[in-house]
């Protein structure tokens, strides 16, 4: 496999530090709100590599943590008289409620900054040991940037500094202007956790690092794992500041591989909640299928700047109904084994950094040939099932094309309308079995004139809105 090294600013081959076994760590979400489209981009695209490099044979285990300790969340709890462990388990119920919508796979490993204190504290104690970090007179204990000559080896953005400004001008204590926070001493109004320093909690940068060392790091070898991955805006600094903490604490460097995904614009515009267009998963989800979300944010190369607006939406909705309205032409199939010649067609493209307009458009060559089969040879058992093994190793793999093909085309009606069509279904199947054709043809047109269509197969009477 071949992907982009966010370091090396180039595609690499990508060589486990282990054979066959892959170790894979994503920043998650600071869970004080709802999960907005950047987080969906990030989630989805690291979801499409891990099952890529376990479609390619590799043992993946995949972390991804959540932050429930931090500066926002104490203000939500502040602002609305609410706990804080009530706001961080709310938001992250819904965060996991939103990627699975997306049709985003569980991780192996979900650690959180509240589980991960002791951890978290030895890796800053071990900071101190190593003359790396010091201590303020407010009892604050500082990452000193000075003491890692490789600093800035990863983005190469330390000539930034009027960005470096804006974003430490408040903190006071600190030696040099780039140094961060390992552990942020008490104040007023704050969250507070004993430790050998005083009492205070985690900065934001160490608690991956800690993670890292703590639930996936190997132990005996240069880099702690393969592949660490985020949205492209934590390159710099939060990447850079955990590789730091980690040479400075252990020795090793942190990742042999960094991958990092784009943006989110929306109608032309980058998202940002200052600017008010932090466009909530939760609100997409009220008008869109999570599978078709998924396949409109798939559908641009993860490292490209993606432009979120409803029309291309829409187009990209049409093109993922040819697949169901394949997989509705087979219905009932069984599927058998995935033709290999198409599946090495969409893993070559995958392989090559996530090549996704290759491998969309060899999932379009496979249903348009399959279509054009079917209209000469429709009765052909074999291709049927063949053809359905390759619609569900789509799935298995991008992580679409696995719901129903019938049920598919009733997504946007209520539930209310589906239990009202499914009674006159049921009213109709009855009086199909007593015979009494005239009440059965008298529910087909009602259902007609309600824009229902109806399919009698083996497997029952299956039903679509017409379009």
């Amino acid at each position: 496999m071949v992907i982009f090294d966010s370091v090396k600013k180039e595609k690499v081959k990508f060589e486990p530090i282990r054979d066959k076994e892959v170790r894979m760590y994503v920043c998650g979400p600071t869970v004080y709100d709802d999960a907005h489209l950047g987080h969906a981009r990030s989630a989805i695209a690291f979801d499409l590599l891990r099952r890529t490099l376990k479609a390619l044979g590799y043992k993946v285990t995949f972390a991804r943590n959540f932050t429930d300790i931090d500066d926002k969340i104490i203000k939500k709890s502040l602002e609305t008289g609410q706990p804080i462990e009530a706001i961080t388990k709310k938001y992250t119920e819904r965060y996991l409620d939103d990627m699975h919508a997306l049709g985003v796979l569980d991780a192996d490993i979900s650690p959180r900054a509240t589980t991960s204190l002791n951890a978290i504290i030895e890796m800053v104690s071990k900071i101190m040991d190593n003359g790396c970090a010091y201590q303020s007179e407010d009892g604050t204990v500082w990452f000193d940037t000075s003491k890692d000559p490789e600093y800035c080896s990863l983005s190469h953005r330390c000539g930034d500094e009027e960005e470096t400004q804006a974003r430490i001008e408040h903190e006071e204590g600190k030696r040099h202007p780039r140094d961060f926070a390992l552990w942020k001493a008490c104040k007023e109004e704050d969250v507070c956790y004993d430790s050998p320093f005083g009492r205070g909690r985690p900065g934001w940068h160490i608690e991956c690092s800690a993670m890292i060392d703590s639930y996936l790091a190997y132990k005996d070898e240069e880099y702690a794992i393969d592949i660490h991955g985020g949205g492209a805006d934590l390159f710099f600094p939060h990447h850079e500041n955990e590789a730091a903490q980690t040479r400075c604490a252990t020795h090793q460097k942190l990742a042999k591989y960094w991958m990092h995904n784009g943006f989110v614009n929306i109608n032309g515009e980058k998202m940002s909640k200052s600017l008010g267009n932090s466009f909530f998963v939760k609100d997409a989800l009220k008008s869109y299928d999570g599978e078709i979300l998924r396949y409109y944010l798939i559908g641009t190369h993860y490292r490209a700047n993606f432009n979120f607006n409803e029309e291309d939406l829409l187009s990209s909705k049409k093109r993922l109904d040819k697949i169901y309205r394949l997989k509705k032409r087979i219905y009932g199939a069984k599927k058998t084994e995935a033709d290999k010649n198409f599946q090495k067609e969409v893993l070559d493209a995958l392989a090559d950094d996530l090549n996704i307009s290759k491998a969309l458009a060899a999932v379009d060559e496979m249903t348009a040939r399959a279509n054009e089969y079917l209209d000469t040879n429709p009765k052909d058992k074999a291709f049927k099932q063949k053809t359905m093994a390759n619609i569900e190793w789509v799935n298995e793999v991008m992580g679409f094309g696995g719901k129903d093909a019938y049920r598919y085309f009733q997504l946007g009606m209520s539930d209310e309308e589906i239990a009202h069509i499914n009674e006159l279904i049921e009213a109709r199947n009855v009086a199909k079995k007593a015979k009494d054709f005239e009440t059965a043809d008298a529910i087909r047109a009602e259902l007609t004139d309600m824009g229902i269509q109806l399919m009698d197969t083996p497997q029952g009477t299956v039903w679509e809105k017409a379009e």
